[in-house]
């Protein structure tokens, strides 16, 4: 039988995922159609790509979405220097992260590592936790004050192309403390006027957790039970996400701020089937 804690985080991800449930469809949106055509594009542009050098770091390492997110960029050699940025160093016993590199920070002093984030090319940030794990106050220094200071860092330290993992429904006029923080954080972080910066706005983040989240748990069974067609305009699988990030990175941008919804995110994450499932 749950405890009481088990409950109250099931009932707070349940309140939150009913509010996502009650936005609007997304539809495909404009530019849509040249979207396509770069996607189609996918392996000459990851090849140009690589020829580029380019060195990346990436922030929540820990998490599932970077942990995921790390094997793939190592999968595909994107990057000639890779670099995790968090509070403890991890270990790998996959000769494949042998040349990962490690900076450990205090993020409740990051100003004293700036040198952690000088001379990376792209930056994809995964910093996250729930009100459940760390209460309110602690949520919103993960998610806010982390996340702007390390991108404040990253812009300082010469990034070009930063990348911001956020969620459907972000809203900085939000009712719903998540969404609201999410919202916040992307326009504070789009005021630092990266060359380019790209959010994407996930459903559902459809994993196994290797920590123990009880209320996700039961939110992923519930997505896990419905037909895909439906599923998939609320949810998404973590690597389908990952593979998005990547090949967003690898097409051109436009000088913009991009944002990907979860329907771009499914679009993109399935493009070419030449990567591995």
């Amino acid at each position: 039988m749950p405890g009481p804690a088990a409950l109250s985080a099931a009932a707070a991800v349940a309140a939150l995922v009913a509010a996502l449930l009650l936005l609007r469809p997304e539809d495909a949106g404009p530019g849509s159609g040249s979207r396509m055509a770069e996607t189609e594009a996918l392996p000459k542009l990851r090849e140009d790509f690589r020829m580029q050098n380019k060195s990346v770091f990436i922030l929540g390492a820990s998490g599932e979405t970077g942990r995921v997110l790390l094997k793939e960029i190592l999968e595909q050699s994107l990057f000639s220097k890779v670099t995790l940025i968090g509070r403890r160093k991890l270990t790998f016993d996959e000769d494949a992260y042998k040349n990962v590199n490690q900076e450990v920070v205090d993020f409740e002093k990051l100003e004293d590592y700036a040198s952690a984030f000088e001379g990376h090319d792209v930056g994809f940030c995964c910093l996250g936790t729930t009100r459940s794990k760390a209460g309110a106050e602690g949520f919103v220094r993960v998610d806010r004050d982390y996340v702007l200071k390390s991108a404040e860092l990253a812009k300082a330290g010469g990034c070009k192309h930063f990348n911001l993992l956020s969620s459907k429904g972000a809203d900085k006029s939000s009712n719903f403390l998540y969404l609201q923080v999410k919202g916040e954080v992307e326009a504070r972080v789009e005021e630092l006027k990266f060359d380019r910066y790209s959010i994407f706005r996930p459903g559902v983040l459809l994993c196994d957790r290797q920590e123990s989240r009880p209320g996700e748990w039961l939110v992923r069974k519930f997505f896990g039970s419905l037909p895909e067609s439906w599923a998939g305009g609320h949810s998404v699988p973590v690597v389908t996400v990952v593979r998005a990030m990547l090949n967003n990175a690898v097409r051109l941008g436009d000088g913009t701020t991009e944002l990907l919804d979860n329907k771009a995110i499914h679009d993109l994450g399935k493009a070419d089937g030449s990567l591995k499932p």
